[in-house]
């Protein structure tokens, strides 16, 4: 069995430092990097894709709504022709900063609430599929499992990648337990690693209410902000090969 690892990085802007950059490079295998709506700058971005190629990881593209002060987890309003256009030029900006480094993105993973949005909602989900498309259609698409925004991808002709999270709760209808809810985020290394074990090798992960939730996992989330990520990472990277389970980006 095989499974990418990913995480959310590069979300640092101006003097304000964000996650764990350096040491979750260790241990992932896919990057998403953050392209200056919801965090990053462009000193970051450089510097992320940089770090990145001289790990080994992978480079996806992470756009989100133009929000820093919500850091994109802010449902914002907006037209499925708006969002296009913040996808698209998002994308294309990390593109071109990795492609003056000499790195191809591999993947384009949206971000916080355009992500969760376009995941139940189709129109939505078709912008930003139309985006990636327009930009590179060799691109992988990330979102949840049976979610509407692997439909779009699909539709649009995507290769797309079903992404589980082994430090959020789930809902019973398979969508993530809202942040402003206790316990949605997952803290215990333990914990973390035995979900994520079981999303991968069992294709299922219980719920918030106890009911078990039926899921594909072809790649893993551990969010980069999240205190204890970079030991979270080290630590299940160690588990899933030891159970047998190769970790390695869809670019290898």
């Amino acid at each position: 069995m095989r499974i990418d690892l990913n995480s959310d990085l590069g979300e640092s802007f101006g003097p304000w430092p964000m996650g764990q950059d350096a040491a979750l490079m260790d241990s992932i295998s896919s990057a998403n990097v953050a392209c200056g709506f919801h965090a990053g700058d462009p000193g970051t971005m450089r510097a992320t894709i940089a770090l990145a190629r001289e790990k080994g990881v992978a480079i996806g593209a992470h756009p989100g709504f133009q929000d820093l002060a919500g850091f994109g987890r802010r449902e914002i309003k907006a037209t499925p022709a708006e969002v296009e256009d913040l996808v698209l030029y998002q994308v294309s900006a990390l593109a071109g900063m990795a492609s003056a480094q000499g790195v191809r993105l591999q993947h384009v993973k949206a971000h916080g609430a355009l992500y969760n949005m376009a995941c139940r909602d189709r129109a939505l989900a078709e912008a930003i599929a139309r985006a990636v498309v327009a930009l590179d259609p060799s691109l992988i698409l990330f979102g949840l499992p049976n979610s509407e925004l692997l439909r779009a991808g699909q539709a649009a002709g995507l290769r797309v990648a079903a992404e589980v999270f082994a430090d959020r709760s789930y809902d019973p209808d398979g969508s993530l337990t809202s942040r402003a809810t206790p316990g949605s985020v997952i803290h215990d290394t333990q914990k973390v690693v035995d979900r994520a074990i079981t999303m991968v090798r069992d294709n299922k992960v219980i719920a918030v209410d106890g009911s078990t939730i039926a899921l594909q996992a072809d790649t893993i989330c551990l969010h980069g902000d999240t205190p204890g990520a970079a030991e979270h990472a080290r630590v299940l990277r160690r588990a899933l090969e030891g159970a047998g389970i190769s970790v390695g980006s869809w670019s290898d």
